[in-house]
């Protein structure tokens, strides 16, 4: 199965999930008036757009490059990425709305059982299906994919902190049924809805870092002067280094310096040999090498990244 195949399932198998578990918060919280509940159907639905986005966006991503689109499609799941993390945030703001609300006018919750199974069911669900997106995204480098796991792990501790509280307000209105606990409801719904913002603030963060064509990290740049290393004497250094990532597909640039009298055919060998080892840990990578003949003149950024023993 191709990596393109996997990613497509598991997108597919998050939206019959959230799916699910609109339809069952949103009746049981209707049913026993419960905010906390009804806000966690909202977060479901949320993730329910967000894998929608995410499995249009796996499927678009890895169509190769085209005329239009030189360097192929990754951004779409940086877009997708940008767009699940600001419905997170409208998510987040009406959840906290309606709480207020019934914090000014508390009304009695009944049947509170009923929404502390649905969010044990919730619990379940999101983590099996979290643990197959995580597992599959990390294997593809599908920021798509990984921004939805971390919306239904997220979902995973709203739901625990939800039902928690539907726990607390259970054994309250038994051991001391005298006792206004109507507080407790809005008050786990407005906790769940901070935990959402900050999983909303942090994917923005990683979605829009790419956009803008941030470097790679240390460990990724550090693949080139591993490999240019490795072809010394003949390679004596190199500089200009530019990197960026666009959804899983990583871009290297760089300019390599090599023996004057090296013939055209050798630095092309070598060349290859060092995309060849880059493309061992990245196998979609894109690398372009500019070849120069060494002058020993050594400015400063070549200087810095010179292999010579």
């Amino acid at each position: 199965m191709d990596n393109n195949t996997k990613k497509s399932r598991v997108a597919l198998l998050s939206v019959a999930s959230n799916a699910s578990l609109v339809v069952m918060k949103l009746t049981i919280g209707i049913l026993i008036n419960s905010v906390s509940v009804i806000s966690e159907a909202i977060h479901s639905a949320v993730d329910l757009v967000a894998a929608m986005i995410a499995f249009f966006a796996v499927r678009k991503s890895g169509k190769p490059e085209d005329r239009r689109h030189a360097f192929g499609h990754g951004k779409i799941e940086n877009v997708s990425g940008s767009i699940e993390a600001l419905l997170i945030f409208f998510a987040a703001g009406w959840i906290i709305f309606e709480a207020v609300k019934k914090l000014q006018h508390p009304e009695p919750m009944e049947q509170a059982g009923w929404g502390v199974a649905v969010m044990s069911a919730s619990v379940a669900a999101n983590f099996f299906v979290s643990h197959m997106l995580f597992k599959v995204g990390t294997e593809t480098d599908s920021i798509a994919l990984k921004a939805d796991a971390w919306h239904l792990r997220t979902d995973v501790w709203t739901s625990f902190g939800v039902m928690a509280g539907l726990l607390a307000y259970w054994i309250c209105r038994f051991l001391f049924p005298g006792v206004d606990v109507s507080w407790i409801d809005p008050v786990a719904a407005i906790i769940v809805a901070f935990l959402i913002i900050k999983a909303a603030y942090d994917l923005t963060r990683e979605s829009v870092r790419d956009l803008l064509d941030a470097r790679l990290s240390r460990e990724d740049e550090e693949l080139v002067g591993r490999y240019v290393a490795e072809q010394h004497p003949r390679v004596l250094s190199y500089h200009k280094l530019r990197t960026r990532k666009s959804g899983s597909q990583r871009f290297y640039e760089f300019h390599l310096l090599v023996d004057p009298g090296m013939s055209v055919q050798e630095s092309h060998d070598i060349g290859d040999r060092i995309v060849a080892g880059i493309k061992e840990h990245y196998p979609d990578a894109k690398v372009v090498i500019h070849v120069e003949p060494c002058d020993e003149s050594c400015p400063d950024e070549c200087r810095a990244n010179c292999v010579k023993k």
